[in-house]
């Protein structure tokens, strides 16, 4: 695979005013891919203009960004229907359901405001594969073009996105499903879903109490949501909830909080849902996990019976092995879940409904769900890449490739270590798990301080 120069794991991400993060750029590819999409439109013989969705989270850099790309699309001669603050799979569903012939969403997902990110649908609502993604940086390099006036695209504002979208998600439960007197406290990082996930929990039943639900522009995951579910494991414990749940920036990922203020990941929540939906027959395929995931689950999995696959980090390649071995079920520990029997692509709001579904119809606890699983003492340390300093590279050269082997001979027949260079930070992710927590902490110590030693060379 030929190195891609713009994108990473999720799409274009930076920080907001440099490199690929800039208005002058923004413009530029939303030109770029609108001419491609007016060629894939011509060689099928259609006498038309493409339509494609654009939605975004809370930033507020969203308002150049959605005007960049809005002027890149409409003057390449796209029709562009605009979202609003809209969950980034609320944007793959609308892509879909509006016969778009793509999506974009504005968003860096779980990063802070200074950053921001473009990713890109398919008209089936699905994240784009890298040869897609290729074409995409290859038709970049030709110059910006402007259509002739008459065939210039149109923009508008699309009504009631919300209100389609939070039927989609109510849609993807029983119609005999409600939360009725269950007590749930949701954070919405200020964030894509701060009107949509409260609003579907309160009409499915569920007495609800909103936090992270008042975004300004600069407050998108400022010490609430997924990334930071601390106060949302406070605020469950003081209030007597019978949960939490947790939503990233962009409403793709979650995690949910139990009645005694235990935070539980995407490993326990794919647990629960594999588990039950073996009993049920709704399970199809292997679920799939990632490099990260946690050995214990998979070892969950097959005292049940369960085939278990690794993919790459980042939830499009889980959902690429779910399609190549007919599966229905994957996802990440960070919270990314694919229920493809429901949506296309990850989404916060339908996994948690999802996961709810099962606790209700069994009538049982977040805790009791989880009996069975024992995981295993995981921890990840990130180190920070110098300024113009490559994670790949340091993760091969040579002090950091003899330090990697020496911790995984260290755990070896009783965990696993392994360093990920992130595709959406300047870090490096170090990794160690073991059915030890001392042998996990010191493993994990060496190898930290021999990629630490590496970054400051």
């Amino acid at each position: 695979m030929v190195a891609r120069r713009y994108f990473g794991t999720d799409g274009i991400r930076g920080r907001v005013g440099e490199g690929a993060i800039s208005a002058d750029f923004v413009l530029r590819l939303g030109n770029a891919y609108g001419q491609a999409l007016v060629r894939a439109t011509q060689a099928r013989g259609a006498d038309r203009k493409p339509l494609v969705v654009i939605g975004k989270d809370t930033r507020i850099s969203n308002y150049m960004f959605e005007a960049a790309l809005e002027a890149g699309l409409v003057a390449a001669g796209v029709h562009v229907q605009l979202m609003g603050p809209m969950p980034t799979p609320a944007v793959a569903h609308l892509t879909r359901s509006l016969r778009a012939d793509g999506g974009i969403v504005v968003s860096a997902s779980h990063n802070p405001h200074h950053d921001n990110g473009i990713k890109f649908f398919s008209a089936q609502g699905e994240k784009l594969d890298d040869a897609t993604e290729l074409s995409i940086e290859d038709a970049l390099d030709q110059p910006f073009s402007t259509v002739a006036s008459e065939r210039l695209g149109k923009a508008v504002r699309t009504r009631d996105a919300i209100g389609r979208y939070v039927e989609a998600c109510k849609n993807s439960v029983p119609r005999d499903f409600d939360l009725e007197g269950l007590r749930i406290v949701v954070d919405c990082a200020n964030g894509a879903t701060y009107q949509v996930a409260p609003l579907v929990l309160r009409e499915l039943g569920a007495s609800v109490e909103a936090m992270g639900a008042e975004p300004n522009g600069v407050n998108i995951n400022d010490g609430v949501g997924s990334m930071y579910p601390e106060a949302l494991a406070a605020r469950v414990r003081a209030s007597g909830a019978h949960l939490g749940i947790a939503f990233d920036g962009d409403g793709d990922r979650l995690l949910f909080v139990d009645s005694d203020g235990a935070v539980r990941d995407g490993d326990d929540l794919l647990y629960v849902l594999a588990m039950d939906w073996k009993a049920s027959g709704r399970l199809r395929g292997p679920v799939v996990g990632t490099l990260m995931t946690n050995y214990g689950f998979e070892q969950a999995l097959a005292r049940a019976g369960i085939g278990f696959l690794r993919a790459n980090v980042g939830d499009r390649y889980v959902h690429k092995a779910l399609l190549e071995h007919d599966g229905v079920l994957g996802g990440e520990a960070s919270g990314h879940l694919l229920c493809l029997d429901r949506a296309t692509t990850g989404d916060g709001i339908i996994s948690a409904l999802q996961v709810l579904e099962v606790l209700r119809r069994r009538g049982i606890t977040l805790q009791e769900a989880l009996v069975g699983l024992s995981r295993m003492p995981q921890q990840t340390v990130n180190v920070r890449v110098g300024q113009g300093a490559s994670a790949k590279a340091m993760v091969q050269s040579e002090g950091v490739v003899a330090a990697l082997a020496a911790a995984q001979q260290a755990v070896a027949g009783h965990g696993r270590a392994f360093l990920r260079p992130s595709g959406t930070e300047p870090v490096v992710r170090v990794t160690v798990e073991a059915d030890d927590a001392a042998l996990m902490q010191a493993t994990l110590e060496r190898l930290a301080e021999a990629v630490k030693a590496a970054a400051a060379a």
